[in-house]
């Protein structure tokens, strides 16, 4: 985490958090969320317009791979001066790259070693790795394949379902806190 955001936390520390603004696609994108794109659905739905505008800044990009982490509830964020900005997730809280040497990348740069391989019933693939889970990026299922067929990697059947609740990521902090309200 930035520095500059630590002393921010410190100096205003009850800034209320902030649901819905901000998701993350399966090919690792962000997206920004308005109040139009909110009221279109939920970021997962796949309703035209419901994701938003996708970010292309930079440095803002940057900035959010900095401060990104999750919460002991498993709910995503990245830390945005005092405010914690929730992040919504359309598959898994990491996209990973995977280089020609099978060293693997998540979305926001950070290297992690892989535990183990997972294809869920579409054919999508997943790595669990020294930072959690996350989805392999479409581009590079390939080189997973290879490792696989090179026996660098397990591989075991799973339900794309189940995989918040066994790998402790919550896909939508916004509709859990508004779950949490009305109990």
């Amino acid at each position: 985490m930035d520095d500059i955001v630590r002393q921010a936390m410190a100096k205003w520390p009850d800034v209320p958090d902030c649901y819905g603004w901000l998701g993350l696609d399966s090919r690792g994108q962000w997206w920004m969320r308005d109040d139009r794109a909110q009221a279109l659905g939920a970021f997962q739905s796949g309703l035209p317009g419901a994701k938003g505008s996708v970010l292309r800044h930079e440095k803002l990009i940057d900035f959010i791979h900095r401060n990104y982490e999750a919460d002991a509830q498993g709910c995503w964020f990245f830390q945005n001066g005092p405010q914690r900005v929730y992040i919504e997730l359309e598959a898994t809280p990491h996209i990973w790259r995977i280089g020609d040497d099978f060293e693997v990348t998540s979305h926001t740069g950070a290297l992690a070693q892989v535990n183990k391989t997972l294809v869920d019933n579409d054919g999508k693939v997943y790595l669990h790795t020294t930072l959690g889970l996350g989805l392999v990026h479409t581009l590079d299922v390939p080189k997973a394949a290879q490792a696989l067929e090179m026996s660098r990697w397990t591989l075991e059947d799973v339900a794309a379902d189940e995989l918040p609740a066994q790998y402790g990521y919550v896909m939508s902090p916004e509709m859990k806190a508004t779950a949490s309200k009305r109990a």
